[in-house]
């Protein structure tokens, strides 16, 4: 692919000069730069390369939109494996749609078959870079992390994990919004597996201790990432160092984590004491979900008086953008000023060849200008749908997050009973030890009585086994309401249990839904796309060949500049 230095119009490999402006042609640094992706997406330049992809800055042909497009490589295009994640990044940010995580708008393959995303078109930084320009302060930490908790809490209760989650993969965007990216390894409960035994998924410096040994991590794991991330934020250093990986990730199994007050003295011992938490070695001494995680960051920020960034799902979603018609006539304006040329140029007797060429230039831009309103319809109905499935899915999100934060209490309120009746348990174990003791020696005194002779220490002895059998009972009283109480939560949250997996059902049967619709339009749209570039390929090819002859006379120099300035 070539492009013109003037006037940015690009052209195929084998075009020589601009056919606007007569300039020579300059071939781009990226075979991609200037194409077009499912008829529709325009490659405009690089924003950023990584080791399995390539992600470009691109705009949509048919809607005023920006967006970001990711390109896998050429050397993993033939992996199957990375083709899979590459889709299931795709679908798993369509599926959580949340305000905090990066939204996928469309994917697809090449006409070579390289697999490829449509995203929006972030502006900022990644959480890393900000980072590196020195600690976060604490009220700031707080309100960046409950975004990355309700991103989480969106992920987990759609049974999503992370599985990567590091200051790289989290973007800040102007007035400190939160984006989460990169999904490509995350793992839903549904997917099947794409992993060997022994592989290991995430990056050392922040993977939780069960990801050293097993792929089968949930979301605790990445509660623990978080926790590294927020550590890092505070003190503007990780919780452990190593030489390397390996190393790395014996710390994170073996090492206590550290207190981030043992490093920064200006924090609450809330948030030290929660960010300890976080990055315990136990799963199931972590806090019991990203919703746990987040209600500690409010009410933490309630006693620091910070207030946290809006929950942005509450809001409507934003409607769909208008279609853009100016690209179905740019080859109409050229035509006409192609006309005007011939009449203006040869007022006598216009060439043959000129003006077979012009005919041939009319007939394909009348195709292309068929072809393009084609495509602008049906543009409009897939807007339609997007906009419906957008609304849907943030009905599924707000009843989600309702009924999650009920679970989450629960959950906190059955763990902290649990504990308590643990604690009673041994007690119980203990009343029986002392009633052992004081029935040994009671025994004794029995024996020495005979029963017909009163001894204080028998009456004293009888005194305590009473008062022991007494408290015990007063324990197991307890001990039996508590059974009772954990019972009954554990009825209520059997319900609620239901009703999420009722909700997971009917969002799953809704992007069925919306994908069946989507597909037909998307088809559609990138088989008229396609032919229209075809068109549009031909129709430079032409157009230089008619310029070409004209370009050397002076009268037509006024109708070659408003050429270059109609694009």
């Amino acid at each position: 692919m070539k492009s013109c230095p003037q006037c940015q119009q690009r052209y195929p490999h084998e075009s020589s000069f601009c056919f606007v402006d007569g300039a020579s042609l300059e071939s781009l640094p990226d075979p991609r730069l200037g194409t077009t992706l499912a008829g529709r997406y325009v490659l405009e330049e690089i924003l950023g390369e990584g080791g399995m992809a390539t992600v470009y800055r691109a705009r949509h042909k048919l809607v005023d939109r920006p967006c970001a497009i990711k390109v896998l490589h050429g050397e993993v295009v033939r992996d199957p494996t990375a083709q899979e994640r590459f889709r299931r990044e795709a679908r798993h940010a369509q599926r959580l749609a949340h305000p905090n995580i990066i939204d996928v708008f469309d994917q697809g393959e090449t006409d070579d078959g390289t697999a490829f995303l449509v995203m929006e078109l972030l502006e900022g930084s990644s959480l890393a870079l900000q980072i590196g320009k020195g600690r976060i302060s604490v009220p700031r930490t707080i309100k960046l992390a409950a975004q990355m908790s309700r991103a989480l809490a969106r992920a987990h209760d759609f049974e999503v994990v992370h599985r990567d989650l590091k200051p790289e993969n989290v973007f800040v965007l102007k007035e400190d919004r939160i984006k989460l990216l990169d999904f490509g390894i995350a793992r839903s409960k549904h997917d099947s597996r794409l992993t060997s035994v022994g592989e290991i998924f995430g990056t050392p410096e922040y993977m939780a201790p069960e990801q050293g040994s097993s792929t089968e991590a949930g979301p605790s794991a990445d509660i623990y990432s978080l926790g590294i991330i927020l550590f890092e934020m505070l003190t503007g250093t990780l919780p452990f160092e190593a030489p390397n990986a390996p190393t790395m990730l014996v710390k994170h199994m073996s090492e206590p984590a550290p207190h981030v007050l043992s490093r920064q003295k200006d924090v609450p011992e809330s948030l030290d004491r929660l960010i300890h938490d976080m990055m315990s070695k136990a799963p199931h001494d972590r806090p019991v979900d990203a919703q746990s995680v987040l209600a500690r960051l409010r009410k933490i920020a309630t006693e620091l008086r910070v207030e946290l960034p809006a929950d942005l799902e509450a809001e409507l979603p934003p409607p769909s953008r208008q279609l853009k018609a100016g690209e179905a006539q740019l080859w109409g304006r050229r035509a006409k000023l192609f006309d005007e040329m011939l009449k203006r140029g040869f007022p006598a007797a216009k060439p043959a060849d000129s003006q077979r060429i012009l005919s041939e230039i009319e007939a394909k831009v009348a195709e292309v200008e068929d072809l393009r309103k084609r495509a602008y319809e049906e543009q409009a109905k897939l807007e339609i749908v997007e906009q419906e499935g957008r609304e849907a899915y943030a009905r599924f999100g707000m009843a989600m997050d309702t009924l999650t934060q009920d679970a989450s209490r629960m959950r906190e309120e059955v763990r902290d009973q649990k504990q308590v009746l643990a604690t009673m348990m041994e007690g119980n174990e203990a009343f029986g030890a002392r009633l052992l003791v004081v029935h040994k020696e009671t025994v004794f005194w029995e024996g020495r009585s005979a029963f017909t002779e009163p001894y204080p220490e028998l009456a004293k002895l009888y005194r305590d086994l009473a008062s022991i059998l007494d408290e015990w009972l007063v324990a197991r009283g307890k001990q039996r309401e508590i059974d009772r109480a954990i019972q009954d939560m554990d009825g209520q949250f059997s319900d609620i249990d239901y009703q999420i997996k009722e909700l997971r059902s009917g969002l799953d049967s809704h992007n069925r839904e919306v994908e069946e619709r989507r597909g037909e339009s998307r088809g559609l749209i990138t088989e008229m796309g396609r032919k229209a570039e075809a068109l549009e390929g031909e129709l430079l090819m032409l157009a230089t060949r008619f310029c070409a002859p004209l370009r050397a006379k002076p009268e037509l120099v006024p109708l070659f500049r408003e050429l270059e300035a109609n694009g």
